[in-house]
């Protein structure tokens, strides 16, 4: 049953919004200078190497998902977010444009509610409270229930870093003993909400009416195409899956799923994988034993194998897994084994690696098996990738790809979600478009988090002809009411 909301538990929320309008109000005033040194401390109290593996290794404890050692790597996501925030004006003129007589003043949001998923517990309030305070935001935030503990940790390490500053500690606040219904209410005392987690969680979102931006599902499919015909570019992509797939424990939406391989790379590229670690299942029935202990009879994932090494998952599936393997591969075969019948054609979120092999005869081949995956497997509006050194097939690939963000020769995992080595926007909330149920198709970064007032001056009149308009519609008596 679900856990019906008290009297006491809404006072509490309204107290909690209650603090967080004041702590509001006075962030509003703060100017550029002010917002940016905030951004910096915070930054530089949670993200500091020492205090960020303390939380990684706390948070794995609670929440028994991720890698402590991979997970480390994740405060890098936090100094790209820091770099973003810097580099940028959030407080009055923005931006101004001179030729269309338009200026852009930034705004606060006002309280944004944001929902915290268990596989980032640190991470996610962490760089949202960074994209707020730049914008002069203030952010309250509901754990995950599984990650409750080390998420209202991370909170109070930021609440130290603005008091010591000055600021209210109450520009970031943490719900202490979450659950669904308390996350319900919340969200409709709220400006703004961010939902980063599974489907029903943002669809709640989209339901509280309040503004908000969700993340879709993930099921991340990389084509290695015919190009990758040497050991060496053969050893790159397989390295850089390897440090995609391996990421957490695969926790993350972004991490490689699913490799469409060309036929004529594809003994080579297996090869290459397996030696960055990749175990390969050649028995049908440990394949089936692995299956079992990852989804239901009915396809949905089961939780006890999220996010887990691959000696742990053949330990629960009684399959023996050699303990230098990093992650676990399975033969998907072709076209006929795409499907939501398929389980292992679906999002795997943990350290399990489904290969395709396409015939190169036609790059259209590939793309097929793409879209077949999207469209009957899942993952649509997320991620894809592509290792290629042929440029037309890049471009094929991006014309069709229905996601919202595709990689190429770059880890998945590390690159959509913004990289040193790349020009995406970092982010922990990556949006999917409507064909995951968003919104929006970009990740969730500062600009989100701002009201913009648009200020327009005179310019000179900005009309074409009626002739230079039609072209070869123009009809000369486009612009004279005729008498019938």
């Amino acid at each position: 049953m679900p856990h019906e909301v008290t009297a006491e538990e809404i006072a509490m929320l309204d107290e909690k919004v209650r603090r967080a309008r004041i702590a509001a109000a006075e962030i509003a005033t703060y100017d550029q200078q002010r917002v940016d040194r905030l951004c910096q401390a915070v930054t530089a109290a949670v993200a500091n190497a020492t205090t960020w593996a303390e939380l990684c290794d706390e948070a794995v404890d609670e929440t028994r998902l991720g890698d402590k050692v991979t997970k480390r790597n994740k405060r890098t996501k936090l100094k790209l977010i820091l770099r973003e925030c810097m580099r940028q004006k959030s407080v009055g003129m923005i931006e101004y444009d001179p030729v269309k007589g338009i200026s852009k003043y930034a705004k606060p949001v006002g309280v944004i509610c944001s929902l915290v998923p268990t596989t980032n517990p640190c991470l996610t309030p962490a760089g949202q409270v960074i994209y707020a305070i730049k914008a002069r935001d203030v952010i309250i935030c509901s754990p995950h229930p599984r990650a409750k503990v080390v998420t209202n940790k991370c909170i109070d390490i930021i609440r130290d870093a603005l008091v010591k500053e000055g600021a209210p500690a109450d520009i970031i606040q943490g719900i202490e003993k979450p659950s669904i219904t308390l996350t319900q209410e919340l969200m409709k005392k709220c400006d703004l909400v961010i939902a980063t987690g599974g489907r029903p969680m943002v669809k709640s979102a989209y339901s509280s009416g309040v503004p908000a931006y969700g993340s879709g599902a993930g099921n991340a499919t990389v084509i290695y195409d015919d190009t990758c015909n040497t050991p060496e570019f053969q050893r790159q992509a397989a390295e850089n899956t390897r440090i995609s797939k391996c990421a957490d424990f695969g926790s993350g939406c972004s991490c490689d799923g699913n490799l469409v391989i060309a036929s004529s790379v594809y003994d080579g590229c297996v090869k290459a994988l397996q030696d960055q670690g990749g175990y390969l299942i050649t028995d049908k029935a440990d394949e089936k034993k692995i299956m079992d202990v990852l989804w239901d009879e009915t396809g949905h994932r089961l939780p006890d194998t999220v996010a887990i090494a691959p000696q742990r998952i053949g330990e629960l599936a009684g399959v023996e897994i050699p303990a230098d393997a990093k992650f676990i591969m399975i033969t998907g075969g072709g076209m006929e084994a795409i499907g939501a019948d398929h389980f292992f054609s679906k999002e795997k979120l943990t350290t399990l690696l489904t290969l395709f092999k396409y015939d190169d005869s036609d790059f259209q081949n590939a793309i097929d098996m793409v879209l077949k995956i999207f469209d009957e497997a899942g993952g649509k509006g997320h991620s894809c990738g592509i290792y290629s050194w042929n440029d037309q097939h890049i471009d094929a690939l991006a014309c069709v790809a229905p996601v919202s963000r595709m990689m190429v020769r770059q880890p998945n995992n590390k690159g959509n979600s913004g990289s040193p080595f790349n020009g995406m926007p970092p982010t922990s909330s990556m949006s999917c478009g409507t064909w995951g149920g968003n919104i929006i198709t970009e990740n969730i970064t500062l600009k989100h988090y701002m009201n913009i007032t648009w200020v327009a001056r005179p310019i000179m009149e900005d009309l074409p002809s009626s002739k230079a308009l039609l072209g070869d519609f123009y009809d000369p008596n486009f612009d004279v009411e005729l008498k019938k």
